[in-house]
């Protein structure tokens, strides 16, 4: 698009003069952003509707992120995990936050998705004031609460932290009691649940709210071996479609990390996203922001996938084939590795 305005309309200049000039350039300039939006890949990224990861989409959106990589970004909100799940494997979307566990336990039976990190971020154990938990062994006897279900990662890596210091399983200490997020926050605000686990933005909120962090997960995986940072949270698309699409997926992996980059460093940012988040106060905002920073990758590469064959062993042995499947370690090929998290920061 670098002809001059007399080369595609003759005469132009000479009727319309100035002002002929100035909406002639104007046409052109509509032409070529036109041809422009023409030119950018699709990309269906589906979201839960009222989950974190609307947030950075949120960010991507709002700055152009994706436009600048060349990609028509098309944001498919769905209801829950599942839809997730089932819109992915039908081809509907073509990208999602979810787990790597999950990812591992498709290729073991021939199902060739691949993932990338999206967050670091971890579950936390937290209690009330007032319910003289000091440690893992006070918790004896009582309920704690526990988001995700019975082999919530979360839960399974603090069972095995609790076999290693305490010699016993967690669950044959405590009593219990499996059930959603939200319903958790509430009920432990409430006081009816002396000591929570749940995922971090949760967390986050009880944080801000008065109750009192006992141990992070990020915490225990260096006490169980593991020195390098795991993502629990990854980015899932289809291994063959990427190979296709190689820049496509790698272009909207940049924009994901240039918004990290701006959450990581502009208070205003998270200001104009309070709307979305629906922080409960000032508080429960810096805690939500501080919690989603600490969970940014910042590199992944040969010694964090020798981490995360360490967590996969762990989960296996924890949580058994109804979390893992019939694999014992993890699957070749979990983590796509075309792509390096440093070059993106630079």
């Amino acid at each position: 698009m670098n002809h001059s305005a007399s080369c595609l309309l003759p005469g132009a200049e000479r009727i319309f003069g100035r002002l002929g000039r100035w909406a002639l350039a104007a046409t052109l300039a509509l032409f070529s952003v036109a041809v422009s939006a023409e030119e950018l890949k699709p990309l269906r990224v589906g979201v839960l509707q009222f989950g974190t990861v609307s947030w950075e989409i949120d960010v991507v959106e709002y700055h152009d992120l994706a436009e600048r990589e060349g990609i028509d970004l098309e944001v498919v909100p769905l209801s829950s995990t599942n839809a997730l799940s089932v819109a992915l494997q039908s081809g509907d979307i073509d990208m999602v936050v979810g787990d790597w566990i999950w990812v591992s336990r498709q290729r073991a039976v021939g199902r060739e998705f691949t993932s990338f990190p999206y967050s670091l971020a971890v579950g936390s154990l937290l209690v009330r004031p007032k319910a003289n938990i000091g440690s893992l062994e006070d918790l004896a006897g009582k309920r704690l609460g526990v988001a995700g279900g019975p082999v919530d990662k979360s839960w399974l890596l603090v069972r095995a932290y609790g076999r290693q210091v305490l010699g016993e399983d967690l669950a044959d200490l405590v009593d219990p009691a499996f059930a959603a997020p939200p319903l958790l926050n509430e009920l432990a605000l409430k006081g009816d649940l002396p000591a929570v686990i749940n995922y971090w933005h949760y967390a986050a909120r009880l944080e801000a709210a008065g109750m009192e962090p006992l141990i992070d997960v990020s915490q225990i995986l260096p006490k169980l071996g593991i020195e390098e940072s795991v993502p629990l949270l990854v980015w899932i698309f289809d291994e063959e479609w990427a190979e296709d699409n190689r820049e496509l997926v790698n272009g909207f992996l940049r924009a994901t990390y240039a918004a990290k980059e701006i959450l990581a460093k502009s208070e205003a940012e998270w200001k104009r996203l309070e709307p979305l988040i629906q922080a409960e106060n000032e508080a429960t905002l810096r805690a939500l922001r501080a919690s989603y920073r600490k969970g940014i990758p910042h590199e992944f590469g040969e010694a964090e996938i020798k981490a995360a064959k360490q967590v996969f062993e762990i989960l296996a042995r924890e949580g058994g084939a109804e979390l893992v499947g019939s694999a014992k370690t993890l699957s070749p090929g979990t983590f796509w590795r075309d792509f390096d998290i440093r070059l993106s920061a630079q």
